[in-house]
């Protein structure tokens, strides 16, 4: 009898990428959080750092990986097994970069993700069939945001005054405020720094507005 041979599988880039990402979610952290639990500088584990300026695929080290499994916790074979594509457990969800948050066609009319450039991550808290995740670029929503912290948002759930807000305007602005008031005329906003001023939109020009469930630690 002639034995078959055993079909090889190949490691892709992604899988590799979306394990950390799931990784980091059973931590109940982010992936720059759980690159700074592991030792190694915050944006180790971060979008922007797994491919090139010229469009080259980057690995993280295997040092890196050993860092970030002693932080989590966990051992190599269960690293193995969130690399393999049936290990998702159902709470991953589609992700795009704030700071592209505003393009044209990310979103739908109803602001829901749309379009190219969004991938995925695994998130502890994503029930909710229509959340998406933004990641923070940059410093402008300091102290409420860092740099590469993962915000969830649900445009299913309900909005209350108090309730942080991802808002998109008709021309395509992007913000991230602290509801005050919503009215069938007007959307009353305060900015994540309290020493802004509030700020008031009229009805017609938000196209969408959405709550924001979970951030990262």
């Amino acid at each position: 009898m002639v034995k078959q041979a055993k079909a090889q599988r190949i490691l892709t880039h992604d899988q590799i990428w979306v394990a950390l990402d799931r990784l980091a979610a059973r931590a109940g952290l982010s992936p720059s959080g759980l690159a700074k639990r592991a030792g190694l500088d915050p944006t180790t584990f971060n979008r922007s750092k797994r491919v090139t300026s010229d469009g080259r695929e980057r690995w993280p080290s295997t040092e890196s990986i050993a860092k970030a499994l002693a932080a989590a916790g966990a051992s190599i074979d269960g690293f193995a097994r969130l690399v393999d594509d049936d290990a998702g457990d159902g709470r991953s969800v589609p992700l795009l970069g704030f700071a592209q948050a505003g393009a044209s066609g990310a979103f739908d009319e109803s602001g829901h993700p749309s379009g190219k450039g969004w991938s995925e991550i695994a998130l502890p808290t994503a029930e909710d069939g229509q959340a998406f995740a933004l990641e923070i670029s940059g410093d402008a929503l300091l102290p409420a945001y860092r740099d590469g912290d993962i915000i969830l948002v649900s445009p299913a759930a309900p909005i209350r005054k108090g309730d942080r807000v991802v808002v998109k305007t008709r021309t395509d602005e992007v913000t991230i405020a602290t509801l005050r008031r919503r009215t069938a005329k007007a959307l009353d906003l305060q900015a994540l720094d309290a020493s802004q001023a509030a700020r008031t939109l009229a009805a017609a020009d938000v196209a969408w507005v959405a709550r924001i469930v979970w951030a990262s630690q």
